[in-house]
């Protein structure tokens, strides 16, 4: 049964796109992992859209700053 599935790379991230949000506001976005700069397509700019666990924490951190330098209290 193994042999009928293709065995995931970890480079294959052929089904997503940048994250504008982070690129637009993080300035150590070009730093990252290209894996984690990505966002699922066919989703908004959310944190969730991620491909990858540190895509998410690295947007989330992102959103708190701003919301930090804006003086907004959550």
């Amino acid at each position: 049964m193994e042999s009928l599935h293709r065995k995931p790379e970890r480079s294959d991230f052929r089904n997503g796109r940048d994250c504008c949000y982070c690129s637009r506001h993080d300035p150590k976005f070009s730093e990252r992992k290209s894996s984690d700069r990505l966002i699922h397509p066919k989703l908004n700019d959310v944190a969730s859209a991620h491909l990858t666990e540190d895509g998410y924490v690295n947007h989330r951190l992102v959103e708190l700053a701003m919301r930090r330098s804006s003086g907004n209290r959550f």
